[in-house]
């Protein structure tokens, strides 16, 4: 159990979805204590953002905003929760979530189980005020026009959240992908954008990485054409490697965690070289280490986000991340996460 905490391994000693709500339910009720400052070198600011580390929660983990608190306290730079849609809504038939153990991976066909905006946004209001809070917004299943979903949930949370994100990469809602054609892309951003026009604060788009270099210049073309403040790169993958081991590698749904990792690297690095310093981007999939996150920073991303990686190493690995990042940072004479930027990918491993 080398590098995993107890409570960690209990936990995997559940069902999945049952692990996941214990999980909630004691980031919402245990009184932790407050984490200590972060080393000055991993402050930055990514869209305005003002990050004490750029180490990020993802989407996924506190679905309904429900343990924002307790999250707060494990020493992430910012906390991105949701995915919600506007109506509540039950998802998929379970099971539905299933750890590939060998290969330190996830799949999951949660389909945006929720209990939607109201809920959220009521839980929200009470948040806590010292943490960099992130909405991630979703469509229903069985709405027809998912572009007004995502306005609605822009309009309702409105005020409640630091930034939001446009999830249109879940592979787990029907027809949910194919808003990252040109189209419909266009046609969500430019609504999207309308009913911002007041200002406010950052809106991020999350995409796939099962997407073809091409398809990413597009998508960066657009969201640049549109105003959006930046990208996630990226969501989980419809993939199976052939090196999976897990008997349960055939299951439907997305596949995160490690075996993610070179396709989220290529994602990133095409998204980068289309950007071109233009755009800031988030990196996410299969980080697991803090060299992991380097080579993502150094990458182009202007920060990063965990959520597969603390099923199997614990919550404890936020302080290991942040710690080799500043060692690293060091190491390499920057004092700051844009010099990192700036220097370039680092050299193929």
């Amino acid at each position: 159990m080398s590098g995993i905490d107890p409570g960690t391994w209990l936990l995997r000693r559940l069902d999945p979805e049952v692990a996941h709500g214990v999980a909630i339910k004691a980031l919402a009720w245990l009184p932790l204590p407050a984490p200590p400052a972060d080393d000055p070198i991993l402050a930055t600011t990514v869209a305005g953002l003002r990050l004490s580390n750029p180490v990020g929660l993802a989407a996924g983990l506190d679905k309904n905003g429900e343990a924002l608190r307790g999250l707060s306290r494990l020493g992430f730079g910012f906390v991105e929760c949701g995915s919600v849609t506007p109506r509540p809504q039950d998802g998929n038939p379970k099971p539905r979530l299933f750890r590939l153990s060998e290969d330190r991976a996830v799949i999951n066909r949660m389909g945006f189980n929720n209990a939607g905006l109201d809920a959220f946004a009521g839980r929200l209001s009470q948040r806590p005020a010292d943490t960099v809070v992130g909405a991630n917004l979703g469509a229903n299943k069985d709405t027809e026009d998912k572009a007004a979903d995502y306005v609605a949930g822009l309009r309702r949370l409105a005020g409640l959240a630091d930034y939001f994100t446009v999830n249109i990469s879940s592979p787990n809602t029907p027809g949910l992908r194919a808003l990252q054609g040109r189209a419909a892309l266009d046609d969500l951003l430019g609504r999207i954008a309308e009913a911002r026009s007041s200002g406010g604060v950052p809106v991020f788009l999350k995409i796939a990485p099962d997407l073809t270099v091409a398809e990413i210049a597009m998508i960066v073309e657009a969201t640049l054409a549109h105003g959006i403040d930046g990208l996630i790169v990226s969501n989980t993958t419809l993939d199976r490697p052939d090196n999976l081991r897990s008997r349960q590698r055939g299951e439907a749904g997305g596949l995160s965690g490690a075996p993610l990792q070179t396709r989220a690297r290529l994602a990133l690095r095409a998204a980068a070289e289309a950007g071109d310093g233009r755009l800031p981007l988030i990196a996410v999939g299969g980080i697991d280490s803090g060299a992991e996150a380097y080579a993502r920073i150094r990458a182009g991303a202007a920060a990063v986000q965990l959520y597969s990686a603390l099923i199997y190493q614990g919550p404890g690995l936020v302080d290991r991340i942040k710690q080799d990042l500043a060692d690293r940072l060091r190491a390499d004479g920057f004092s700051t996460i844009h010099e990192a930027i700036q220097a370039g990918p680092l050299t193929e491993r």
